[in-house]
């Protein structure tokens, strides 16, 4: 038997996850992150991206985050975000629709707080766009 860890998804709305898990693999800022069992305790935050864990017998589940913070115990993993998605949940069309807003905002910009609010929706669209595209490829080698 192999040795799990407890692992809780948590957005702003609701839980997402909770449950047992071999592995967790999560983008945090400074790059992604794979954390096992025992891992030592850690928090660090996390920009949009896809989360991926890996429970008991390999079987893999996708989901995605807005951001926010990851804590890493020793037996518990801890993910907390504004939004967190299963990946068979997100919207494609509205990811493709938030992209072209968020790039037409960059190239009609007017101020900084604009250009900065532009380019983290753009940087949230991008990684739903990605988890999707993430998400098909594995669902056609299965």
């Amino acid at each position: 038997m192999a040795m799990t860890m407890h692992v809780d998804i948590v957005s702003a709305e609701a839980e997402i996850f909770s449950g047992t898990a071999e592995m967790l693999v999560a983008p945090a800022k400074m790059g992604e992150v794979g954390i096992y069992p025992r891992h030592a305790p850690m928090m660090t935050p996390l920009k949009p991206g896809e989360v991926r864990v890996v429970r008991e017998g390999g079987q893999e589940e996708t989901f995605y985050v807005s951001g926010g913070m990851l804590e890493v115990q020793a037996h518990t993993v801890t993910v907390l975000s504004d939004t967190a998605l299963r990946a068979h949940d997100i919207d494609e069309a509205a990811a493709l629709e938030a992209k072209q807003h968020a790039e037409q905002a960059l190239k009609d910009r007017t101020g900084e707080m604009e250009f900065a609010k532009a380019q983290a929706e753009l940087a949230e669209a991008v990684a739903q766009l990605q988890t999707i595209q993430r998400l098909r490829k594995k669902t056609k080698r299965s």
